[in-house]
């Protein structure tokens, strides 16, 4: 496929990624584009920013989740038909797994696909310096993929003579610049970014912040830089599909509350024979009709707690169909809902579903946080004893019970611990999955779900 794509990265967090990236695909689709956009790493939130705000279809992608093909083959399906593909990176562009490796890192995704990159300098007192700091990233890997800089918060007196000496000693391009924008900063809450309908005004910020980069920016630059980008072949990874007539009905938890889902993983189920219907646990009474099957997504039910405590039907309905052995998949979010009590963001302890008898509790600190590989204790709803999957934890809420019937291991260090309550028809834990790091176990989960009998 020919995609015209770029990679948008920084030498570290904090170095204005995520607002310069939105700012260009808002820049991008008032232009009449039509977008691709993509984050890089297990983060939910940026996406919504990408998706749900400017309208542009987004996704993840994560090369410790997926191997070349797969990684390979999810960018040119999810980027297929559009005009460009916008990807935004994680933490600094070499940072992958452990902290030590470049595997699973923004270099990886761009080697990986092919990417032409640009690297995002924050200016911010420094000047000169600056040059010495892109001459590191563009030496440090012969292959780099870096091809231009954009800098951050830099005044429009220093810019231009930044960008000649950066140009001519370097061999660089400089796309441009972007001045000091306090007012138009992103709000940012314990598990990263706040959610787009909670920051104010955010259509009218990024509307704003467009007209500044149209204007900073060298945008057509950045379109030509994208169309360098060379073809990429992508195959279609094998996975089973259900027969023809098994199409299990599957209540999917979507509101306020639970937020955090993959949609690769969604639309994996599809592709497989599912039928995904959305519900919420804040505002339905039921499950809806049919449902054979449930998955109660990560998300913020802290922030939700008494809401979530006070739908007592929603409560008493997803209790009963997990007694009554109807398979679940509860991450992080959707786990700590199925517990006796939760600890809300207020400090109030809130009656939840039941499912787990145990307190679910604040933390002051992020909880065995990172990737991690999933080992199956037992057979269970994933599949037999010793199947893999691989996911991550990212998490300031602890539980009286985690679980102990899967293992996880962090893929860089020696650090371990078992996990998730499981069961024939339950997985029930603090890991989110990725579905394409192991398709068998999404087929498993589907093959259980057509076989119950609703009640």
């Amino acid at each position: 496929m020919s995609i015209p794509r770029i990679l948008l990265t920084a030498p570290a967090s904090g170095s204005g990624k995520t607002l310069i990236t939105c700012g260009i695909l808002q820049a991008l689709v008032n232009r009449g584009l039509k977008v691709a956009s993509f984050k890089c790493g297990p983060d939910y939130i940026d996406p919504m920013f990408h998706g749900n705000v400017i309208g542009t279809k987004s996704r993840n992608l994560d090369t410790f989740f997926t191997d070349p093909d797969t990684t390979r083959y999810l960018f040119c399906k999810n980027a297929s038909g559009c005009d460009v593909a916008v990807a935004e990176g994680v933490m600094g562009y070499y940072d992958g797994l452990g902290g030590m490796k470049t595997e699973g890192s923004t270099y990886d995704a761009a080697c990986t696909l092919d990417l032409p990159t640009i690297l995002i300098v924050n200016g911010r007192g420094a000047s000169l310096s600056l040059l010495a700091l892109v001459k590191g990233f563009l030496e440090y890997r012969k292959d780099s993929h870096i091809r231009a800089v954009i800098l951050n918060q830099v005044s429009p007196m220093i810019y231009q003579g930044l960008k000649r000496q950066m140009e001519e000693e370097l061999g660089i391009r400089v796309l441009g610049y972007v001045p000091k924008v306090t007012e138009l900063a992103l709000e940012s809450r314990h598990l990263g970014l706040k959610l787009p309908g909670e920051i104010r005004e955010l259509k009218e910020k990024l509307a704003r912040l467009a007209e500044v980069l149209e204007d900073t920016l060298d945008l057509d630059g950045l379109l030509a830089l994208a169309k360098e980008a060379p073809d990429l072949q992508a195959v279609r990874p094998d996975f089973p599909v259900l027969p023809e007539g098994k199409r299990p009905r599957i209540a999917v938890a979507q509101d306020e509350a639970f937020c955090f889902t993959y949609l690769d993983n969604l639309e994996l189920l599809e592709d497989m024979g599912a039928e995904l219907v959305p519900f919420s646990p804040l505002e339905d009474e039921t499950l809806p009709e049919g449902a054979k099957g449930m998955i109660l997504s990560g998300g913020y039910p802290e922030l939700h707690a008494a809401r979530l405590s006070g739908n007592t039907s929603m409560l008493r309905a997803i209790r009963r169909a997990v007694e009554n052995g109807m398979p679940c998949i509860a991450e992080c979010g959707g786990f700590l809902y199925l517990h006796r009590e939760l600890e809300g963001a207020d400090g109030v302890y809130y009656p939840m579903a039941g499912v787990i008898d145990a307190k679910a509790y604040r933390t002051d600190r992020l909880g065995r946080f990172g990737y991690i590989t999933l080992e199956a204790g037992k057979d269970q709803l994933l599949g037999s004893r010793g199947m893999t999957i691989r996911g991550h934890e990212f998490h300031y809420w602890d539980s009286e019970r985690c679980g102990e019937d899967f293992h996880a291991r962090k893929p860089a260090g020696c650090r371990e611990w078992d996990c998730v309550c499981a069961g024939e028809s339950l997985y029930a834990g603090f890991p989110h999955l990725f579905y394409y790091s192991n398709p068998d176990a999404a087929y498993e989960f589907l093959k259980k779900c057509g076989e119950y009998e609703t009640c």
